[in-house]
């Protein structure tokens, strides 16, 4: 399980450190996507892997469904990790995520999520704000 929040900059090729704790369960290969809110999303080969099969059942029929794995699997490359630990972001995907120099990667249970750190930070804020009224809501969810 991914846990914690990790400040890095990218190197001048667009590298970026993976923090170490999160390493070993990434494991040999990787995918790297568009998230939501402006953030990228690592997923773990096996893990991007479910959520393809889950994916694959939603209806072609259905716009909704159309436009979100268009979003998702237009902007998947797989990705490796360098000996120091370093992963490449693409500059379409830097981009999107307005990620120039400061990135924060966050563990999420089973996906990494990688943030420009102002987006970050704003994200942050907002949600700090509402934190208590999100709580409530999601109380029928059975958490």
């Amino acid at each position: 399980m991914f846990m914690g929040e990790y400040q890095h900059s990218l190197d001048a090729k667009g590298r970026l450190i993976i923090p170490a704790k999160f390493r070993e369960e990434l494991g040999e290969g990787a995918v790297l996507t568009r998230g939501l809110d402006n953030c990228l999303f690592l997923f773990p080969a096996e893990e991007w892997s479910i959520l393809e099969n889950k994916l694959k059942t939603l209806p072609l029929t259905k716009g909704d469904a159309r436009q979100f794995v268009r979003f998702l699997f237009s902007g998947a490359t797989e990705c490796e990790m360098d000996k120091q630990g370093r992963i490449i972001l693409p500059q379409n995907l830097r981009d999107f995520a307005t990620i120039d120099k400061d990135a924060v990667v966050i563990g999420v249970s089973s996906r990494i999520e990688i943030w420009s750190k102002e987006n970050w930070e704003s994200y942050v804020s907002s949600a700090e704000e509402s934190f208590e009224d999100i709580a409530e809501n999601i109380v029928d969810l059975g958490i």
